[in-house]
């Protein structure tokens, strides 16, 4: 850890009235998800910047099959730490399709995840609607993002596998390439930054995107509740002049339940003070922030070690 980096922590903890903790090495595991997807390129940068902030911190990261395998293997204590996308938490910690609520704990804001289409600069589609019938590659088969799909297009009456061609990839990186050479009409993502878009957007000829209208948006919002209005401002890829609106949620970084309150506590305190050093490695994770994960997350879900962080910092 470098003398500035210790120095500012320093005084910002002691500004805070925050109690010194332990420095003794500590190795945590985190799953990300599939190759060529957004989670391991957080992920990444998640471990490097708790390295830069306490070097006594190492996160090991795991590839996953995403948010579905990610959330047993919490509940399991078979990893620390997973990352999460929005809609696979929600039906988690609300017990859609399980037996129960998942036991899990939020450890830390990731980003919000708008959802959109990306097709060929050229491509004649401009619709939702006119993808109806076509070839989708919606993702890697355990990506929150799949959810999100679903929870998008159904209150505007359409269904995934019935209304589309559906393709479901082993690794989330393949996506691009099938839209380039024709095998799709469309990639389903989500978020700034996210690697299937900037693919897509630095290929030859280049890409647009497809968004729920204005309408859409207001059938979606009022249909889902837990859901929530996002815009991509502009320029956030190349030669975007204009803000794109869509639908999404929050991304979290998820603990074990049962993951020491020192641990998550320490592992708060790194991730706030890299929060300018995150978000340099990574744009969309500016969001990743203590004030974010203090105004997104449900206060009976967020783990009992971060909220103590929160309250000596006063957030």
């Amino acid at each position: 850890m470098s003398r500035s980096i210790s120095v500012a922590g320093l005084l910002l903890l002691a500004a805070c009235g925050v109690a010194p903790v332990s420095n003794a090495p500590l190795t945590v595991s985190l799953a990300t998800a599939t190759p060529g997807g957004g989670f391991p390129v957080y992920g990444d940068a998640f471990a490097a910047t708790v390295r830069e902030a306490d070097a006594t911190l190492t996160i090991e990261t795991r590839n996953t099959k995403g948010s579905a395998e990610n959330i047993p293997l919490l509940e399991e204590s078979k990893v620390d730490l997973g990352l999460v996308q929005g809609e696979a938490a929600y039906e988690a910690l609300a017990g859609i399709n399980r037996s129960g609520p998942a036991k899990i704990k939020i450890l830390w804001a990731m980003y919000s995840s708008p959802g959109m289409f990306v097709v060929k600069a050229d491509s004649p589609y401009r619709t939702i609607a006119d993808l109806k019938g076509k070839p989708v590659a919606w993702g890697a088969k355990g990506s929150g993002l799949v959810l999100l799909a679903g929870y998008t297009l159904d209150p505007l009456g359409l269904q995934r596998d019935r209304d589309f061609t559906p393709y479901y990839l082993d690794r989330a990186g393949d996506g691009p390439a099938m839209v380039l050479d024709g095998r799709v009409a469309a990639l389903w993502g989500g978020g700034v930054g996210w690697p299937g878009f900037v693919t897509m957007w630095n290929s030859p000829g280049g890409a647009r995107f497809i968004a729920p209208s204005k309408d859409e948006i207001a059938k979606i919002l009022a249909k889902h509740k837990f859901l929530r209005a996002i815009s991509v401002p502009p320029n956030s890829y190349p030669g975007q002049a204009q803000p794109i609106e869509s639908v999404g949620s929050w991304s979290f970084v998820f603990a074990r339940a049962d993951l020491p309150d020192a641990t998550a506590y320490r592992l708060a305190r790194a991730l706030h003070l890299g929060e300018a050093g995150i978000a340099k490695r990574l744009p969309q994770a500016i969001e990743s922030t203590a004030a974010n994960t203090a105004s997104a997350a449900d206060p009976a879900v967020l783990h009992p070690g971060v909220a103590k962080y929160l309250r000596d910092i006063g957030k």
